[in-house]
């Protein structure tokens, strides 16, 4: 009797804002969210820069797009562009 792999490995998944569109196949994506301050309880606005993967260089800056995370394709690139969500209209 073989057993099957149960386990399903979730990709992380987000969805930010084009930020730099000048390297070729490459992206820099924004994502901004809210936390909430440990001591204050204040919400602090905060920022993650993802480096994208982008395949067929279909997103421009002040494109939002999805991002899922992948295996690295280099030292700072471990993330690919899986569709853009709205587009600016700047080719």
């Amino acid at each position: 009797m073989t057993e099957q792999s149960t386990k399903k490995e979730k990709t992380r998944v987000r969805q930010g804002t084009v930020e730099s569109d000048k390297r070729d196949k490459s992206r820099r994506v924004v994502v901004n969210f809210m936390t909430k301050h440990p001591k204050y309880g204040k919400f602090v606005r905060r920022r993650t820069v993802l480096h994208v993967h982008d395949e067929r260089n279909e997103s421009h800056k002040g494109d939002l797009v999805e991002v899922r995370e992948c295996r690295p394709m280099s030292k700072t690139k471990s993330w690919e562009l899986v569709k853009v969500i709205r587009s600016t209209g700047g080719a």
